[in-house]
């Protein structure tokens, strides 16, 4: 099934053998760099969101489809575009990503049109296939003893530049023309794509075979209804008849799209391995782990914005809220060692239930103590630390389960899984906030005891990833682990580091 790469993504030939050291030092910070810029461009629009309807001369719900259309657009892309990287080459579609990223931040920058702003942002989504395919290529090419702590920096990324993209926009939106902000992304995003291309060598594992198009549409189709229908729901109204339809048609077409898989010879993804509980519990804590952690993020920026009038709101500024959440990023950096430390010593699986139980705690913390700053930013960075152990146990599960000419796509699936636990958290967190305010100067703004719901909600759900990571089998029980090694002798190097790393 697998084929080497095409020569003319080999490199040179006879490359000098500083210049080939370089690049293999400076691997891991380009691929880091790209995670990060992919989740700082996610979270830039956040502070702009209240102004854009007076900016771009448009109403307040098209101005939400700038966040809506970058969910959408990285929900279908991600699991299509790690195929993709499996069957023509990582660097090559990781390297389209991040174009199609900075082009999206250069249309934001020149245009003030509702529509292209837009369209730009779908073109953005694009990015969330990055971390995927970057841990895809850490595997192929790091050695085992490298490889585990360069995962788990990989999964922290999300974390970290989320953290980091909330204060910059906010500085810049708040000191600079709102147009500054997309032109500096852009350069980062330049940066970004001569660093993949220069310092990342093309993965040699590939998975030959023809790319199932009609899986792909399917999939896009019914993560879209699906996906829509959640992230409009408050809107719309949940009972209404678009968010009932747009829900029985992602049924409807999700169920004839695994229909298809199921009897495709080349299928999009491979649910016979998905069906493995290795594989399939992975991506459930996947899921819950995504929803526990996303409810940190909107319900502390919310509740240290809100006015002191309230009784429990802090009145912090935009910028001041950024401030808050950056240590939770700061620790995510600082404790990915931990977690491939712990990973190589009691396994991803354990590593992913202490995980999910931190961020248990850390939601106790957050309904012992909302009223006080400082432990509004314990809390949350409590939160952050579990998130950093669990996210960087996921991929790491998913590389021992998975055979090596799948980790792409397998990879994207899982990522997929936390992208919809992200959006699932954040219709829940809106329909308790909403239906538990109270009067502030004649606007309705949710009270304590709403928010204390939601910590409660969030952890409850930590505490399900908590059981559901336990109860994933151990390696030695890992039936995809055999047919992964048993492919090892076609890899040349790249097989011989998957079995020492299994």
């Amino acid at each position: 099934m697998e084929q080497p790469a095409p020569a003319a993504d080999r490199g040179p030939i006879a490359e000098p053998a500083g210049k080939r050291a370089l690049r293999e030092r400076l691997t891991i910070p380009v691929l880091a760099f790209g995670g990060i810029l992919m989740a700082v461009m996610q979270t830039v629009v956040v502070p702009l969101l209240p102004d854009l309807p007076r900016l771009t001369h448009s109403s307040p719900g098209a101005v939400s489809w700038m966040v809506t259309a970058t969910l959408l657009a990285g929900a279908v892309l991600t699991p299509v575009l790690g195929r993709a990287g499996d069957m023509y080459g990582k660097r090559r579609v990781l390297t389209g990503a991040l174009v199609l990223m900075t082009v999206g931040s250069v249309m934001c920058a020149l245009s003030s049109d509702i529509t292209v702003l837009i369209v730009a942002r779908a073109l953005q989504g694009a990015a969330a296939s990055v971390v995927p395919l970057s841990i895809s290529i850490l595997r192929d090419e790091l050695p085992p003893e490298r490889r585990g702590s360069a995962v788990a920096l990989m999964s922290s990324t999300v974390g970290i530049g989320a953290a980091l993209g909330l204060p910059l926009a906010a500085l810049v939106v708040q000191y600079a023309d709102w147009h500054t902000m997309f032109w500096l992304t852009s350069l980062l995003g330049a940066l970004g794509v001569a660093g993949v291309w220069w310092a990342v060598r093309e993965s040699p594992v590939r998975q030959s075979g023809r790319f199932d198009v009609l899986g792909a549409l399917g999939i896009a189709a019914g993560l879209v209804c699906l996906l829509l229908g959640v992230s409009q729901g408050g809107e719309w109204g949940w009972s209404s008849g678009p968010v009932l339809g747009l829900f029985a048609a992602a049924v409807l077409v999700l169920a004839v799209w695994w229909w298809q898989q199921l009897r495709t010879a080349e299928p999009l993804v491979d649910l016979r391995l998905v069906s493995r509980p290795r594989v399939g519990l992975s991506h459930v804590a996947a899921l819950l782990t995504g929803f526990a952690f996303y409810a940190n993020s909107l319900v502390t920026a919310q509740l240290v914005q809100a006015p002191k009038a309230t009784g429990s709101g802090l009145g912090l500024s935009i910028v001041e809220t950024g401030l808050c959440l950056l240590p939770g990023g700061l620790t995510m950096l600082l404790f990915s060692p931990l977690s491939a430390r712990i990973s190589a010593a009691r396994g991803p699986r354990i590593t992913l239930a202490l995980g999910a139980a931190v961020i248990a705690c850390g939601y106790a913390v957050r309904i012992a103590d909302s009223r006080d700053l400082w432990m509004v930013i314990v809390g949350a960075t409590v939160v952050a630390t579990g998130t950093t152990l669990a996210y960087s146990a996921l991929p790491t599960l998913i590389l021992r389960a998975v055979p090596a000419e799948q980790t792409a796509s397998a990879n994207g699936v899982n990522v997929l899984m936390r992208t919809i636990g992200q959006a699932v958290s954040s219709a829940a967190v809106a329909a308790v906030l909403v239906h538990h305010t109270s009067p502030v100067g004649g606007l309705a703004v949710p009270t304590l005891h709403g928010y204390l719901i939601a910590f409660a909600m969030a952890g409850a759900v930590a505490l399900l990833a908590c059981a559901a990571a336990l109860t994933i089998p151990g390696d030695a029980d890992n039936t995809g682990e055999g047919a992964a090694k048993g492919r090892t002798h076609r890899f040349g190097r790249a097989g011989k580091q998957v079995l020492e790393g299994a």
